[in-house]
């Protein structure tokens, strides 16, 4: 399956010497994308990458922007955002489909770096910009209007709650 938002760089495209790159996605990806990840807009979705050949594979080192708006979880109002979340990739060759070879293990030296397979001697930096897109949303936005209001307080106990009236039901 093609991703919605695919830049691929080949693995003989990139050299011990970083390679600076700029990706941006275009009104149809970023509207494919918006039905990806159940947004309301995303009007503006780009990354900017250092490329570097490592034992291995590659290293992406850069930062990941989006505008857009999500539907709030209470009134379904738009709720704007803008993301600006740096990643650090390290694409392996003859990575295990699990990520995890059982023998060796996976050495890495930097500790807050996520690992993807290299795919037919390329990495997809926009399929990465998108992953990183779906993991830094809000997983329950909320308007002001969703914000408002009291929040229900729950009662423990003899105080009531929601199994409260089940109470009586049990015998000594």
């Amino acid at each position: 399956m093609t991703p919605e938002f695919s830049r691929r760089y080949a693995l003989d495209s990139i050299g011990s010497v970083p390679r600076v790159v700029t990706i941006e996605a275009d009104e149809a990806e970023r509207s494919a994308l918006a039905k990806r990840f159940d947004l309301v807009v995303l009007e503006t979705l780009t990354a900017d990458a250092t490329l570097t050949a490592v034992a291995g594979g590659v290293e992406a080192r850069g930062t990941m922007h989006a505008v857009l708006s999500q539907a709030c979880v209470v009134t379904s109002d738009p709720v704007p955002a803008t993301i600006d979340e740096p990643f650090v990739l390290r694409f392996i060759s003859d990575l295990p489909a699990d990520g995890v070879d059982d023998e060796e293990g996976l050495e890495l030296s930097d500790a807050d770096c996520d690992v993807l397979p290299l795919e037919n001697g390329a990495i997809d930096l926009g399929e990465a910009a998108a992953q990183t897109l779906g993991l830094a949303l809000d997983p329950f936005p909320r308007s002001p209007e969703g914000s408002q209001g009291a929040e229900r307080v729950w009662k423990s106990g003899e105080e009531g709650g929601a199994f409260s009236g089940l109470k009586g039901l049990l015998k000594d």
